[in-house]
């Protein structure tokens, strides 16, 4: 290392403070430790040099340097380091020539607390004379800073009650001045907090506590305290903020009615209304469970008519009706109600003189609808009875009994119109038979309404339903079904037949059934027997080898009912030649007939209508060969006349007989004047398809009498050159009156029933003599 500088306090106020080579922090540097002092060349450093923060005096000297390598020359100085040429920039400076360092500006410890430069020392040239020196600056604190709170409003609870000593928040403040000073000890107290002085502060930690029992929600529910805190251990700078303390609430104060009875009214018959309330106050929170209250009935309601709950905005006991109250059975109510909170009161909370109150209820009159106290009513009728026959009085009571209604009757619904009810007596009859089967019954009940009003304005009514249950009675006998059979005349195989019947009736009147034959021809049993199969069928068998043919044998069916029905019916048998399998040889035609259900009766009738027609017929045929004969001597030329009528279309609305251009008479009358050749004019009344026909009709074989009238017409219409050329459709309608030709009656006239000879139909027996009286008179 060089040789050192040379250090030279030249009036400067830090050598007054002792900043001298021999002041602590100034190390000589090459001076033993332990040896005798003597006369030797030192070596100066430095010390750190203080200067007091917020110097007001500007520029201030704080120390001259100078080298002992001075040159005749001289030396330039100069410094470099934070406040110099470093930030922040400008605070100290050195005169180049003295060596002089000088503070420009006024320092701040919370800011920057030391400076550390360097110092260097150069000859003219620039040449380095020493190596660069430390120069180290300390600001020297000053209590230039209040303590900060660090927040302004401190928040805390505490429960109402609470004990001496329990801790509710701690408070906190901050000094920016050195801690190792007195400048930042701090020290808290409390300046406000009310009466009472309730709390109290550590003044070390803030920690604030309660200090005296009694905390009240009830009475002060929130405590605003004014902190303070001061540096200096109290003695300085000073600074306030706010802690706010909030006491919790515990259930320390029942609820309690406003008054010990409460009147109210409410109309009968209401169910689920509200009546009305009751009032009660509680101190505690309001919408805690502390406040909340909670009604019980305790007496005056054994059937559990009312029932009361809490409005949990207004905590008010609220009376409603749970059942229908009947105001002809009780009109007065004497409740007592309990309150109490949800949540249990503190062992240490009072009790209260108004945890019970009286709720009078008065229920009101109104009118009630009429109640059939039965309903459904069942009833039972016996099918089959008359008209008129009383079968049961349904009628309602009406609830007001203090008051005077009459009570009227209708029938509300009665789909079949069977009954009639009394207005006034509510006596239902009947007013037409009930009788099976009917669209009407649902397994055999009829259901009606009976509608039941008072006279009270407004009137009211009820419903009543009634169920007539019709009884079945056994009024059929079983019907054979079917009344006809085939088999095989030869005992055993294929001489049986299986026997069945049906009843209108229902069960019990019904089946099982009883077959028997006849007791009324007993030689029956000779050929024939009857055994049981089910209860509804039976097996008819053939005893004796019978010849074939058609039997009837008359059969006695029985039912089950009470008392039983029986009727006798006959059975026509159709016995049939037996084949080798014990069938009918025969047997499609007989089956046929005996599928059909033919009796014997049926086919007398059947065959006799058949000769009848036939003779009907060959009469008809007669007749018809009769006409032919005339007609073929001439059946247009009796008249001098022209017979024939225009034929008038209708279709086109003619005017009768004025219309004359539906057809062209003269082709009827000189028929001469018309060439064959030319095809004569189209009909207007014709189709458009028709055309002349080439030859006569065929008749068509075995035609009734009114087909071969018209037949012969067309007939003789087509070979007679006189008629028109062609056949159509007569259009006949009425044609006015006066028409100058004659009907067309008189075509025939000549063929009367003057000349029929009816007297051979004498001759076909009985039944024929009276259709020859009628037409031979």
């Amino acid at each position: 290392m060089g040789p050192p500088l040379l250090l030279a306090c030249l009036l400067a106020p830090l050598c007054a403070r002792g900043a001298s080579p021999a002041q602590p922090g100034v190390r000589v540097l090459g001076s033993p430790q332990h040896e005798a002092p003597r006369r030797v060349k030192r070596a100066w450093v430095i010390p750190p040099i203080s200067v007091s923060e917020n110097h007001k005096r500007i520029p201030h000297l704080l120390v001259q340097i100078k080298s002992d390598k001075q040159q005749p020359g001289g030396v330039i100085y100069s410094i470099k380091g934070p406040g110099v040429d470093e930030e922040p920039l400008g605070i100290f400076s050195i005169d180049k020539f003295s060596g002089k360092v000088f503070l420009n500006a006024m320092l701040d410890r919370e800011e920057n607390d030391r400076f550390r430069l360097k110092a260097f020392a150069l000859d003219l040239g620039g040449v380095t004379l020493e190596d660069p020196t430390d120069l180290e600056i300390i600001v020297v604190d000053q209590n230039d800073n209040r303590p900060l709170f660090r927040q302004d409003v401190f928040t805390g609870h505490v429960v109402e009650g609470a004990e001496p000593g329990t801790c509710v928040m701690t408070v906190d403040a901050t000094d920016a001045d050195d801690p190792d000073t007195d400048n930042a000890v701090v020290r808290y107290s409390i300046l406000e907090q009310g009466a009472g002085a309730m709390f109290s502060i550590n003044a070390t930690t803030g920690e604030i506590c309660t200090a005296r029992p009694g905390l009240d929600r009830e009475t002060m529910g929130v405590y605003n305290l004014t902190v303070q805190a001061a540096d200096m251990s109290g003695d300085g700078l000073t600074t306030t903020a706010m802690a706010v303390i909030y006491l919790e609430d515990i259930n320390d104060n029942p609820p309690e009615f406003t008054k010990e009875e409460f009147s109210m009214e409410v109309e009968e018959q209401a169910v689920g209304v509200d009546v009305g309330r009751v009032l009660v106050h509680d101190k505690d929170l309001a919408g805690s469970p502390n406040w909340l209250a909670k009604f019980t009935i305790l007496d005056g309601d054994p059937e559990g008519a009312f029932a009361i709950r809490t409005d949990p905005h207004t905590n008010d006991g609220v009376l409603s009706v749970a059942k229908p109250l009947d105001h002809e059975v009780r009109d007065r109510f004497e409740l007592t109600v309990s309150v109490q909170n949800e949540r249990p009161l503190e062992p240490t909370a009072p009790t209260s003189p108004r945890a019970l109150a009286t709720m009078r209820v008065r229920v009101r009159d109104v009118n009630e609808a009429p109640v059939f106290r039965e309903n459904p009513r069942r009833i039972s009728v016996l099918e089959g009875t008359p008209p008129g026959t009383p079968i049961t009085t349904y009628t309602a009571s009406d609830p007001d009994t203090r008051q005077l209604q009459t009570l009227s009757y209708t029938l509300l619904y009665d789909p079949a119109d069977w009954l009639r009810l009394d207005p006034h007596t509510g006596t239902l009859r009947t007013k037409r038979e009930l009788l099976h089967p009917s669209a009407f019954l649902q397994g055999g009940w009829y259901i009606a309404l009976v509608l039941a009003r008072d006279d009270a304005e407004p009137p009211l009514s009820a419903t009543g339903t009634l169920s007539i249950e019709i009884l079945e009675v056994n009024d059929h006998a079983p019907v054979l079904q079917p009344p006809a059979a085939l088999l095989c005349g030869r005992p055993g195989r294929g001489g049986t037949v299986l026997l069945g019947a049906t009843d209108d009736d229902r069960p019990p009147h019904g089946a099982p059934f009883h077959f028997q034959l006849s007791p009324q021809h007993p030689q029956l049993a000779r050929n024939w027997s009857i055994t049981r199969f089910n209860v509804t069928h039976a097996v008819l068998a053939v005893l004796a080898e019978l010849p074939e043919g058609l039997y009837s044998l008359p059969l006695l069916l029985r039912d089950s009912g009470t008392p039983p029905r029986e009727q006798q019916q006959l059975l026509n048998v159709s016995v049939c030649r037996c084949g080798r399998e014990g069938t009918c040889e025969d047997s499609v035609l007989a089956a046929a007939t005996a599928g059909a259900g033919i009796t014997l009766e049926a086919v007398v009738i059947i065959v006799g209508s058949t000769i009848l027609l036939l003779v009907l017929v060959g009469l008809g045929a007669a007749r018809v060969r009769r006409r032919r004969r005339a007609l073929r001597k001439g059946l247009l030329q009796r008249s001098r006349d022209d017979l024939r009528d225009n034929i008038l279309n209708y279709d086109e609305q003619g005017g009768g007989e004025e219309d004359q251009d539906a057809y062209d008479i003269n082709q009827l009358r000189h028929p001469e004047l018309f060439s064959p050749r030319v095809k004569p004019p189209l009909r207007r009344d014709a189709p458009l398809s028709s055309a002349t026909p080439l030859a006569p009709r065929k008749l068509p074989s075995g035609p009734s009498d009114i087909e071969d009238f018209i037949n012969e017409g067309l007939e003789a219409a087509d070979s007679d050159p006189s008629v028109p050329p062609y056949d159509t459709a007569l259009i006949y309608d009425y044609e006015g009156s006066g028409s100058v030709a004659s009907p067309l009656s008189s075509i025939v006239s000549s063929l009367t029933d003057e000349d029929q000879d009816y007297d051979y139909l004498t001759e076909w027996g009985p039944r024929f003599r009276r259709l020859a009286d009628l037409y031979g008179q």
